[in-house]
């Protein structure tokens, strides 16, 4: 190692370590030894000390064994111009300072200021560990980049950051340069920060790095069977698992320098814009230990040579970035060019096999107004026809690929997508079409994911993209009635028939904790995926969202309980969600994400419940619109009394069967009754209520707009819900 960075990383780990011991005083005085600490939310005590010394730090008290630890590895300070031996006295004076950095760390907490504070989110808890830290098990997030400084102004600080989003990395980012931050540039340059988009501000001080560092200490005992005080593995794991690296950007101080040393136990390079000794020997990192002078254009290429990082990135023809870091973009009204669906206008989504000579690879066509034919807040009709052909190809893959447009749409920059068949609702952003976005790049989009992500059973692709509201209703109308078929292939399945479900975890990007558990007689809340669709889907991707989950022993078969299921859910939801019921909306009843086609509630008063279609835009007898109520029911929760479900499980024999089924229906739309009669008809004789006429008993909104109303109506008309026992 440079011996002039190497004496740097031990003087730095003085100043970090005199820190320490200041905070740590400071905080035995006012809250006293006994005091608890912890970073909050987490089960690893202190991180990256319990990870390496097998420490388990409890309370302040423990911390002074921890002090003792990091004096035994200090070297006294020395001269640039003294001789260091290689790499030992630094990495240790490095993997002091990350010790002494998660000191200062927790005493913040304690005494403050707090390390969550404005744009900074400080520890990251377990829950974000299980959901995120998965990610780079399997090779979704292949790695992060950990950000020390700022970038010498806004717009490099935006293109560096989208360069690393385009490849998937996360980005972590702490300590400040010139009095700034890269958080706070991309902050002040309109990009949004968080989890979500994988751009994480953890702190403005070079102590809060150790979260980076701490995630990866933590990922190798949570995914990587790491045992806490096995430091050796736990740095192999992450040298060879976790491809992460630091990028400096700025002046490197004595305490970046600890720090970076502190990461280099890792296998983690440092990669500099500034003009710092270089260490180019390989030995602990897999290349490069540190490489200087880097333009800030080339930076991010460089990182990922020296890390040794293998990244597929698929050329997309298309003016926005694309990556699952966008998944969670929102687009606000006021920030909207236009938009296409959501009841706004006609429109849907629809994916169909065609003969191999039918299909044109790469083809595609606009047919109607384009994006720059409206003015800014503007709408038009949207009809998607992709149309695939491939030797391996089957129709029953046909709703799998199709729910993907979804997830392909959401991954580029400045574009939004919700829902699915003839419910989607698609937003193009002002940034977007000032990029020069238009509708034929959604078509190249997908051309261009479908061959990335199915490629074993997808050999051509073409896309037709319609924004002619005739041609969009006429197509529609075709669309539906396979969308009605493809719904109708499930017809006699009973959920006693199989011995598996299936998972749908495809939503979790809007609600982590969201698990759709398929049935054969409960099919997916978008109502775009059956239980013979995710079986075709983990054909196709047997790593995918879609999981088969075996029953096991039934708890409670009223509402539908059984123990691997609900063990599956509680893995899955992040240890948010204990326990599911398939056939109850009282009793724990499913989580919804925000893709439902329809949403179900308790009229108290009634006795029933009321469902509300995501057309129907009007107030509703429980005193909320569907979008108010999509807010109260979606994100993941599990709302009692409240559920999102897909039209098709009204009609059955499952739906709400603890509840009493379809007899507690109190008030429908009356285009909803209109779209599910025939179908509805039928289930109601087969219960005995009397087909059409029970029907005719179920309030609207011509009859009733209130629960008041409601209960009057179905009191007057003798609706069986009036017999029944209250719900709650």
């Amino acid at each position: 190692m440079s011996k002039i960075i190497a004496s740097a990383a031990i003087r730095g780990a003085h100043k970090i370590t005199k820190q320490a011991q200041e905070i740590l005083t400071r905080a035995i005085k006012e809250k006293g030894e006994d005091c608890r600490v912890e970073f909050p939310n987490t089960g690893y005590f202190i991180p990256i000390i319990y990870s390496m010394t097998g420490r388990a730090v409890e309370k302040l008290a423990d911390f002074k064994e921890v002090m003792d630890e990091i004096n035994g590895l200090l070297s006294p300070p020395v001269d640039d111009d003294l001789w260091v031996p290689y790499l030992g006295q630094a990495l240790d004076a490095g993997m002091a300072t990350l010790f002494a950095e998660e000191i200062i760390e927790a005493c913040k907490y304690l005494i403050g200021p707090n390390p969550v504070n404005d744009i900074w989110l400080g520890a990251a808890d377990d829950v974000i560990l299980r959901e995120r830290g998965i990610q780079f098990v399997d090779g979704t997030a292949p790695g992060f980049a950990a950000i020390a400084g700022a970038a010498p102004d806004v717009e490099t600080a935006v293109n560096i950051a989208r360069k690393l989003q385009e490849r998937c990395l996360y980005v972590f980012m702490s300590a400040h340069n010139n009095s700034t931050t890269f958080a706070e540039q991309l902050f002040e340059g309109g990009v949004q920060l968080g989890w979500e988009t994988r751009l994480v501000p953890f702190g403005r001080e070079i102590t809060s790095a150790i979260y980076s560092l701490g995630f990866a200490s933590r990922a190798a005992l949570s995914f990587g069977g790491v045992q806490p005080g096995d430091f050796k593995r736990n740095l192999l794991y992450n040298k060879n698992r976790i491809f992460a690296f630091v990028l400096a950007l700025g002046e490197v101080t004595d305490e970046w320098y600890a720090t970076a040393a502190g990461a280099i136990n890792y296998g983690f390079p440092t990669i500099a814009d500034s003009d710092i000794p270089e260490i180019l020997p390989t030995g602990v990192c897999t290349y490069e230990h540190v490489v200087s002078q880097i333009p800030h254009n080339q930076i991010v290429e460089k990182a990922i040579e020296v890390r040794g990082l293998k990244i597929k990135i698929t050329e997309i023809p298309i003016p926005v970035s694309v990556s699952p870091a966008f998944e969670g973009e929102r687009i606000r009204k006021e920030d909207m060019q236009c938009e296409f669906g959501g009841q706004r206008t006609p429109a849907f989504e629809w994916l169909r096999m065609r003969d191999i000579s039918e299909v044109e690879d790469g083809n595609v066509e606009v047919i109607g107004p384009d994006i720059d034919s409206v003015e800014a807040g503007g709408k038009l009709p949207l009809g998607i026809i992709a149309e695939v052909a491939g030797r391996k190809m089957q129709d029953d893959f046909e709703p799998v690929l199709e729910r993907q447009i979804h997830t392909f749409i959401n991954e580029a920059q400045g574009i939004w997508h919700m829902g699915q068949r003839d419910i989607n609702w698609v937003r193009i952003s002002k940034d977007a079409a000032k990029a020069g976005f238009m509708l034929e790049h959604i078509g190249k989009l997908l051309h261009a994911k479908y061959h990335d992500e199915y490629s074993n059973i997808v050999d051509k692709v073409q896309v037709k993209i319609y924004t002619d509201e005739k041609q969009v209703v006429k197509l529609r109308e075709q669309a539906q009635a396979i969308f009605a078929e493809r719904d109708a292939r499930l017809a006699g399945m009973q959920d006693e028939d199989v011995e598996t479900f299936y998972s749908c975890t495809l939503c979790q990007s809007f609600a982590p904790n969201h698990v759709c558990v398929v049935s054969p007689e409960r099919p997916g809340l978008c109502g775009a995926y059956s239980w013979l669709d995710c079986r075709a889907a983990y054909e196709i991707t047997p790593s995918g969202p879609n999981q088969p989950i075996s029953k096991g022993n039934m708890i409670e078969p009223t509402v539908g309980q059984w123990d691997k299921i609900n063990a599956f859910v509680l893995k899955a939801s992040g240890n948010n969600i204990e326990r599911m019921s398939q056939y109850s909306m009282i009793v724990d009843p499913m989580t919804s994400c925000g893709c439902f086609e329809c949403i179900a509630a308790v009229l108290p008063s009634t006795g029933g419940i009321m469902i509300v279609n995501r057309e129907f835009t009007e107030m509703t007898p429980c005193g909320m619109k569907f979008s108010t109520l999509a807010g109260t029911v979606g994100g993941g929760q599990q709302t009692p009394g409240f559920i999102g479900h897909s039209k098709h499980y009204i009609n059955s024999k499952k739906f709400i069967a603890a509840e009493g089924g379809i007899q507690r229906i109190a008030w429908m739309p009356t285009m909803l009754k209109e779209e599910i009669m025939d179908t509805f008809i039928k289930r109601a004789d087969e219960v005995g209520l009397g087909g059409k006429d029970f029907l005719d008993k179920i309030a609207d909104e011509t009859t009733a707009t209130t629960e008041e109303e409601v209960l009057e109506f179905i009191t007057k008309n003798n609706h069986p819900v009036t017999a029944l026992e209250p719900m709650f």
